[in-house]
């Protein structure tokens, strides 16, 4: 089920990314007094009253500087600007958050920015509008600032939400009603397809990979970066399998992400990676792995997905006897919190190595959906133990019991142990690879959970 996408809307420095950081619980983006620090992080996940959902912290946009040059508030490309923001944000989103300053009140680009999201709603049959907007006024901290947030229903949207985003004052009530205005999720169709998300930074050629794996010219294939906007499903078999293959746009890290259309075509990518199986990152290898490739992995791995790594444009490298070894030391480096993760070289222009990619990612999907018997797994468990005992901590010893497979997809694996606190994140990845050793998961990440029994 996909969860509900929550946008932060708003001018610089009025603490949307302070906002942001409250909801997710933690420390995800950069906060600073200087207009503009927003960096990296975009996404991040919050829950309130049991219910989750996605927030996006947009960058804000600031009326006198809209690009190298200044610009005046009412200038042209600043109104497009922030048209093309909210507009985007709208399409994109279950609901907007417009944050505003309780400190320096009201100002012409808020009014400009109200304006804006008035006329992008859509009203429906029973007279509310969607999605919905809420005036979040931030930065009040004292009484009288809360007093003077009424200043805000100037906007013409509704009630205004006096909060402190760096202490936590009254979040609560936005949340309460944040939540109450999701729609109930609907039943979705059953899909029993492998969907393969084609996910990479722009121009790296996932265009051209879908196109050559489907054999038709179905996407539109362009030199210039960002021209896949949408993400788009494209249904086939292959081997007696249903497949989804799922054409994202391209995904740059936070800093480089340009305000409105672009920004929320990252945020198209990143649903793509949420309802996916296997992911197919794709790595430029004419500029080679770059922050923004390790930037993407991040994300699926936050996601638990299953992924392989596909280098591009392999054809338009110069080779000897040791490139590809060279590159692969690279990656894995590079990579190295999916150290499981396969690598393929190929060139979608030319065709090679094209035939390997749909059989390495359903081997991948096979592997993400394996079992290991709990005989096996407690034969794991005890080994490693007597190979290498955990180490004490104040003087306690971590005793593992035993261990059973809960779930696969991804595959994980439950471990009783006398108290899920003594339990290192290193012995974690210790047993991770002692798991791995008796049966690999290619390409999967696997997920190990301690609970606490008495002896």
């Amino acid at each position: 089920m996909m969860k509900p996408v929550v946008a932060l809307v708003g001018r610089p420095n009025v603490g949307k990314s302070t906002l942001f950081n409250r909801l997710a619980g933690e420390r995800l983006a950069i906060v600073d007094d200087t207009p503009g620090t927003t960096r990296d992080r975009l996404f991040g996940e919050a829950e309130w009253n049991g219910r989750s959902f996605n927030i996006v912290d947009t960058g804000g946009i600031d009326p006198t500087h809209g690009g190298k040059t200044p610009l005046s508030v009412g200038s042209v490309d600043f109104i497009e600007d922030i048209r093309r923001q909210a507009q985007v944000a709208i399409q994109e989103a279950d609901a907007v958050l417009f944050v505003n300053d309780g400190e320096t009140g009201i100002t012409e680009p808020d009014l400009e920015v109200a304006k804006i999201l008035r006329r992008s709603q859509k009203k429906l049959p029973d007279g509310t509008f969607w999605p919905p907007i809420f005036v979040v006024v931030n930065k009040c901290e004292s009484q009288e600032r809360r007093d003077q947030a009424s200043e805000f229903y100037e906007l013409g949207l509704g009630d205004p939400y006096p909060i402190s985003a760096i202490h936590g004052t009254s979040t609560g009530d936005i949340l309460d009603a944040l939540v109450a205005s999701f729609k109930e999720p609907e039943a979705e169709e059953e899909d029993d397809s492998i969907k393969i998300a084609i996910v990479g930074k722009p121009n790296a050629g996932k265009s051209s990979l879908l196109n050559k794996l489907t054999g038709i010219e179905r996407v539109i294939v362009s030199p210039i970066a960002g021209t896949t906007r949408d993400s788009i499903d494209t249904k086939m078999e292959f081997g007696g399998l249903s497949v989804t293959l799922i054409d994202t746009a391209g995904i740059r890290r936070r800093g480089r992400i340009e305000h409105g259309v672009e920004q929320y075509s990252v945020l198209r990518a990143f649903k793509s990676i949420e309802r996916a199986d296997v992911a197919l990152l794709m790595i430029d290898a004419t500029t080679g792995i770059t922050a923004q490739d390790t930037h993407i992995a991040g994300y699926i791995l936050d996601e638990w997905k299953s992924c392989v790594v596909l280098v591009n444009k392999w054809d338009a490298i110069e080779k000897n006897n040791e490139t590809m070894e060279e590159y692969t030391t690279k990656i894995r480096h590079e990579l190295n919190f999916m150290d499981y993760v396969p690598i393929l070289f190929i060139s979608a222009k030319t065709g090679q190595r094209m035939e390997q990619v749909l059989p390495m990612a359903l081997q991948v999907q096979e592997e993400r959906l394996a079992r290991l018997t709990t005989s096996t797994i407690n034969e794991i468990i005890h080994k490693a133990q007597d190979a290498h005992p955990h180490p004490t901590h104040a003087g306690r010893a971590l005793k593992m019991f035993y261990g059973t497979q809960v779930r696969s997809d991804p595959p994980t694996f439950l471990i009783y142990v006398n108290e899920p606190k003594l339990m290192h994140f290193t012995y974690i990845r210790y047993l991770e690879n002692q798991i791995r050793a008796q049966h690999n998961f290619l390409g999967t990440p696997i997920r190990i959970v301690t609970k606490g029994r008495r002896e």
